[in-house]
């Protein structure tokens, strides 16, 4: 009680934090009326003037009232838009490491320009993380206007770009990305061997955008690239003509865990059908000679019981697609992890594609926190305030709107059966539809959204095909269309190519929207249909003139027309088919309604057959209605239901977190190892000559193998001389006579490991004086480069099967993550014991000789995994190519006879010299 009355006197310490921005605000808007006064050439100076001032030791934050000034007139000048006192808090926040809440439709995309343009001074480089290409493309294009017009440069990073496009765009002042693209490009970099060839610089700041999905949502997808094994296809064939031989007794599924398990009686009955069929080694499914068997059947279990067409994923062009469960768009390229995808493939009698094993990997969480300096927006952050705060320390702070929210959001309905919830839907939309009233409709799933879309056909509505060639012109036809016009859209991952036009066209008078789920769209909805969206489609093939401007101003003029109707009508209606896990999902929904003080609606209809109240025991529930006597077609509807509901989603979302970081905890012990490797690879590459560390390596295992065979406090006539020779023999490829040297008088054993070293130090030198020794740098950097990396790759396995196993020592009353710990730190250690050991043999058997270059190693692929569910989270996008010198600056021309002007040239380059060959075969042979 005294909690809310404090917060009624004083506000909330979100209010409190907030009001400490005021000052600020006030000083940028004291600046505005000189700034304005300037012309561009001095409003562009001022770039220069605050780099010297920041390099002469003034901080940022000294500097942040006058950049943020100057970026607002140059947003002003170049974009036409001048940010809102509140865009200049959620600015701050950002520059002061925070997440700003900021609700949709209210800028965020013009917010990051201030800060970014502040951090961005400092010229270390400021990284812009979008959840998507399109987005990436989209935001860069259009607020690089801005910081061209201040004299920064920009670049983007998309899918398909090669290693000097990359390169160029990270060298840029800012860099607007993807995460999955940061991410990849990272790991590949710690794949490289040469720092040339490197594109990223070191993490400085980075502001995500829709931070609550790339931080939170698939904070437990590590991404992965990795190579392709052994074709195994047959045999997830052969495993799935079985699983449809399973009855529902046989298994147990647990749709809150995402689990299924056979029952003891359907263990028999499996390992009865493979023992017939010849399957099994030995006697029991469970032996360890069947633990591959084992795997397959677990894995074909779980396609057959947890994933569904059409929800989980589609087929589409003999391929296996699966569907992003948080945004409903079709991932290409995507693939489900250990198996998994190829038993969904077999499953669904198309081809089935060859496992890979992982080369590199790194979750979001680890890959984030690497940033000196960590910044993001959202919609919706609130609800995980706790998270954001626990794992990446950053608070997050929601930011006022610009003007009043004027939307009214209903309780929600509660029916019994599905039908009636869906009778109760299409009986809401027919009313908006008589009323001019632009809807919204929120699915869970692209089944659910086609379901809807059947009943509605059944009602005489028409869904909008989108392969017409005039199905984008506007959805309702201004003063001349009819209200009773029955049209439709659907906006699912079977139609993600046009999901900008059709969410932007959604606030149209009359326009029916059926969408599965908002998260990350990135486009809003504004009343009346979006002008720049419709001027781009219908007027593309016209060129800049007066007829072209004439047109443009008649499609403005019919907006303002349609807005009018909108808002009489009263705004966007957004209705929600059921509620989500999260309840950010649901929020984000209805955020897509009332933007920009404009009125709205928003209304959820539920089932107690919905997933959610399913799961959460909505059987008792059902039994006490129908004994309260609840007619057909009659709902609850009362805040203590939405209260319940709101319970009940937040123990997803907590044992949701719960999992996400008792995964970090494991995750964490792999990046400690991760960051020593990465490190060392990136000091090895630096050095010119690693002859050093090579002797030191060939030192360390001479010490090991003679400690071994020859104890410090042992009798000569106790060592083991001839065991000795043998592994100095197969290990250093020697034949010493150690066996004499172990008979000769007063012999240490000192003096015996200094005679080793001495030999293999002679058989080294002359190594290098036969080949010289520049080029026996280049062969002695690679094998320590390539050996590192081929054993750092079986490391990754051997601790993607110890984790595996490890929760297994808790019924020994042990905790598996210290377990994990001190095995994995074991397991470390002798990962380095191997790398001497493996570079000194490959160093002192090693022959040089002329050969043909060799073929291209394998093409490696790019996955982003769930841990819980498996699902990949990667596309590979086809995409649209994009002119990536717009926005980046332009590569000196190469002189083929001046190898000074050539710059860096990538190895697999063809050699600027013009010969043909590739640079590495070519002027960068054993550079």
């Amino acid at each position: 009680m005294f909690g809310a009355l404090a917060r009624k006197l004083f506000g909330s310490a979100n209010d409190r934090r907030v009001r400490g921005y005021q000052p600020k605000v006030a000083a940028i808007n004291a600046l505005e009326p000189e700034l304005v006064k300037l012309t561009d050439e001095e409003l562009r100076a001022r770039t220069a003037q605050f780099k010297e001032q920041f390099a002469n030791g003034t901080s940022l934050d000294d500097l942040l009232v006058p950049a943020f000034a100057t970026v607002r007139e140059a947003a002003r000048r170049a974009l036409g838009q001048r940010h809102f006192d509140v865009q200049l808090i959620g600015g701050m926040v950002l520059h002061e490491r925070g997440i700003a809440e900021m609700r949709t439709g209210e800028g965020k995309t013009l917010v990051a320009t201030a800060p970014v343009y502040l951090n961005a001074l400092t010229g270390k480089g400021v990284h812009v993380v979008t959840v998507n290409d399109y987005l990436a493309r989209r935001d860069a294009e259009w607020m690089s206007r801005v910081y061209r017009f201040l004299g920064l440069s920009t670049g983007i990073i998309v899918h398909g770009m090669d290693d000097n496009e990359r390169r160029e765009a990270y060298a840029c002042d800012i860099t607007y990305a993807t995460n999955n693209e940061l991410g990849f490009d990272y790991l590949r970099d710690n794949m490289k061997y040469e720092l040339n060839q490197m594109v990223q610089r070191p993490h400085y700041f980075a502001v995500v955008d829709e931070v609550d999905s790339i931080l939170v949502d698939e904070a437990r997808t590590p991404l992965i690239i990795s190579g392709p094994l052994d074709d195994r296809s047959d045999f997830y064939n052969t495993i799935d003509t079985y699983i449809p031989k399973l009855s529902k007794q046989d298994y147990d599924v647990d749709e809150k865990q995402r689990s299924v398990a056979l029952t003891e009686g359907g263990m028999e009955k499996i390992e009865t059908l493979l023992r017939d069929a010849g399957l099994l080694k030995g006697d029991s499914l469970y032996d360890v000679e069947n633990v591959s068997v084992v795997h397959h059947v677990n894995q074909a279990l779980r396609a057959h019981t947890l994933f569904q067409r059409d929800k989980d994923y589609i087929v589409r062009n003999d391929e296996v697609v699966i569907i992003d469960e948080f945004t409903g768009r079709m991932m290409p390229g995507r693939r489900y992890s250990e198996g998994l995808h190829q038993a969904l493939e077999a499953k669904e009698r198309v081809q089935v594609q060859p496992e890979n094993q992982t080369l590199a990997s790194i979750t979001f969480q680890n890959y984030f926190r690497m940033y000196e300096k960590l910044a993001g927006m959202t919609g919706t952050a609130n609800t995980e305030a706790a998270e954001f705060q626990d794992i990446y320390n950053l608070e997050v702070i929601e930011i006022p709107t610009n003007l009043p929210v004027k939307r009214i959001d209903d309780d929600d309905e509660v029916y019994r059966t599905a039908n009636e919830k869906y009778n109760a839907i299409i009986e809401l939309i027919t009313d908006c539809k008589q009323r001019g009233q632009p809807v919204l409709v929120g699915t869970t799933s692209i089944e659910k959204s086609e379901l809807l879309a059947e009943l509605l056909k059944k009602r005489g509505f028409k869904q909008k095909d989108f392969s017409d060639p005039d199905a984008f012109r506007p959805l309702y036809d201004g003063d001349q269309g009819k209200a009773d016009d029955k049209v439709f859209a659907v906006l699912n991952a079977r139609h993600h190519q046009q999901e900008s036009y059709i969410v932007a066209q959604a606030g149209v008078p009359g326009a029916i929207t059926i969408a599965t789920n908002m998260a990350g769209r990135g486009t809003d909805i504004q009343l009346g249909g979006n002008a720049d969206m419709r001027i781009s489609h219908e007027l593309a093939d016209l060129p800049e003139g007066e007829q072209r401007a004439s047109a443009e101003q008649a499609i403005r003029d019919e907006i303002a027309r349609l807005k009018k109707k909108s808002l009489e009508a009263g705004g966007l209606y957004v209705i929600g088919t059921e509620r989500h896990e999260s309840r950010r999902i649901d929020n984000q929904l209805r955020g897509r309604s009332g933007r920009q003080g404009d009125p709205g609606h928003s209304h959820f209809f539920l089932s107690l057959e919905d997933d959610l109240m399913r799961i959460f025991g909505s059987d008792r529930l059902d039994g006490m209605l129908q004994k309260l006597g609840l007619k057909e077609g009659e709902a609850i509807i009362h805040p203590w239901i939405n209260r319940a509901l709101e319970k009940a989603q937040q123990k997803v979302e907590a044992r949701n977190y719960d999992i996400r970081k008792n995964l970090l905890k494991y995750d964490d012990v792999m990046n400690d190892q991760r960051k020593v490797v990465f490190e060392q690879r990136v000091e090895l590459m630096q050095d010119e000559d690693v002859a050093e560390t090579v002797a030191e390596m060939r030192h360390g295992i001479i010490e090991d193998i003679v400690a071994k065979h020859v104890p410090p406090t042992a009798y000569p006539e106790q060592w083991d001389t001839a065991g000795l020779a043998e592994q100095l023999r197969n290990v250093l490829g020697l034949d010493l006579p150690v066996v004499e040297w172990g008979h000769e008088e007063g012999i240490a054993d000192e003096e015996l490991r200094q005679r080793i070293q001495a030999r293999a130090d002679e058989a080294m030198a002359a190594k290098a004086a036969k080949y010289g020794p520049e080029i026996m740098r280049y062969v002695e950097k690679s094998i320590l480069l390539q050996t590192l990396d081929h054993l750092w790759r079986e490391h990754l396995v051997t601790l993607d099967h110890l984790r595996q196993v490890i929760g297994l020592r808790g019924y020994g009353q042990r905790d598996p993550l210290n377990e994990y710990k001190s095995e994995a730190f074991q397991l470390f250690e002798a990962m380095l014991a191997s790398l001497r050991e493996a570079v000194t043999a490959q160093l002192m058997r090693v022959e040089i000789m002329t050969a043909p270059p060799p073929e291209e190693p394998p093409m490696m692929s790019a996955h982003h995994i769930d841990a819980m569910t498996g699902e990949d989270e990667f596309a590979q996008l086809a995409g649209e190519s994009f002119d990536a010198a717009t926005l980046a600056p332009a590569e000196p021309a190469r002189d083929p006879s001046d190898p000074a002007s050539w710059g860096r040239v990538g190895r697999n380059e063809p050699c600027p010299c013009g010969s043909g060959l590739k640079y590495k075969h070519c002027h960068g042979r054993f550079t």
